[in-house]
């Protein structure tokens, strides 16, 4: 059986509120969606980051896809090794649609779940991060911010179940540790986590993560840029440091190994390229003894069964993982249930998942309409 043909679209689909970070609030998500399909019937679904550029470069590596099997992966990614050399994280991101793509054909051509093709299950569920941002409070006033934010993650916990919190940070470091304080006087059983993604400099990091130490904080999140610059951090402070920004290849590991610089790597299939590069990056942190957890670039229904899938078989992969699956207002997939802060792993061949193209088709016309959702 080869590849036939491969299909890509870019679809627009709303949050169900406003999300803030340090450098951004959107209003909803733009992600490329791709089909591949094969001479004998069978079709694989892929999902990535962001819209046009990567939308244009998943068409161009596809046609190198056709006429090919699709078990024929490390074929595929040899091919494309400058890829990301040349074209960064739009690289890694067009690659991962792609290679998640064939993934779930290969599981629909050999009638087994991703889970299994990936090493089996160790758990049957995925527990995820309640995401908190300014958003969440308009109306509050700079005084009111933290107990505004920390009722509202209060109801959040009590209605959903989470087991833990994650604060999207800001350039505004003393309000931030303020919040912080407040969500742990709120929530003193759950494991929170602050993100404020490189926003703050060295000195204010330590600063600021001396007065976190007594949260008892799960990690912080990269809180300035940098290997080097985590590492000062991580030298003066007793908080563990985690990192989606300054380890986000393998050319940044052994780096940040020598100088001690991070505790826990966010993966990600979309940012690393790939199924199988995302477990070897498990393997990784399991050698040299690091934690690993999974990061979240807004991902739909599609792209959220592949790293469910990555999380069921990776017994690294223990903490509450990043998702905002459940901040969107719709899918273009039967949704995922959630149930007690957790996301079920869909059953079935490949990813487990079905296609509404009706849906796809409506939000690939708001994309066709609006344009990608950018700043």
């Amino acid at each position: 059986m080869i590849i036939t043909s491969v299909d890509v679209w870019v679809v627009n689909l709303p949050l169900t509120n406003p999300f803030t970070s340090s450098f951004e609030t959107k209003i909803g998500e733009t992600r490329t969606v791709v089909r591949i399909r094969t001479d004998d019937g069978h079709e694989g679904w892929g999902e990535t980051m962001w819209g046009a550029p990567v939308a244009r470069l998943t068409e161009q590596l596809a046609e190198s896809l056709v006429g090919c099997s699709p078990f024929a992966l490390e074929a595929f990614h040899g091919k494309h090794t400058m890829v990301p050399f040349f074209y960064g994280y739009i690289g890694y991101a067009a690659l991962a649609g792609l290679d998640v793509a064939c993934w779930d054909l290969i599981g629909k051509i050999t009638g087994q779940s991703l889970t299994d093709l990936i090493g089996g299950r160790v758990r049957d569920s995925v527990p995820i991060t309640a995401l908190i941002t300014r958003a969440d409070a308009p109306t509050a006033s700079v005084a009111e911010l933290p107990s505004a934010l920390a009722d509202h993650a209060a109801r959040v916990v009590a209605e959903g179940g989470f087991t833990a919190v994650k604060l999207k940070g800001t350039k505004d470091v003393d309000g931030d540790v303020a919040i912080m304080k407040a969500l742990r006087d709120r929530l003193p059983k759950v494991e929170l986590r602050v993100d404020p993604n490189a926003a703050w400099s060295v000195p204010d990091s330590i600063r600021a993560g001396l007065q976190l130490e007594d949260l008892d904080l799960e990690y912080l999140e990269d809180p300035c840029r940098g290997i080097d610059g985590m590492a000062q951090v991580r030298s003066k402070i007793r908080i563990p440091l985690c990192t989606n920004m300054c380890v986000v290849e393998f050319d940044d590991f052994a780096p940040a190994v020598r100088l001690g610089a991070v505790d826990v790597i966010h993966g990600d299939v979309y940012k690393w390229g790939g199924i199988k590069a995302t477990k070897d990056l498990a393997a990784h942190c399991r050698t040299f003894g690091l934690g690993m957890n999974l990061h979240s670039g807004g991902e739909l229904g599609i792209a959220t069964a592949a790293h469910l899938a990555v999380v069921a078989s990776t017994p690294e992969l223990s903490r509450a993982i990043d998702s905002m699956y459940y901040l969107h207002e719709d899918d273009i997939i039967d949704p995922i249930p959630l149930q007690d802060g957790r996301l079920s792993i869909p059953d079935g061949p490949g990813l487990g998942v079905t296609v509404d193209e009706d849906k796809l088709a409506h939000y690939a016309a708001l994309n066709a309409r609006d344009g990608d959702l950018v700043k």
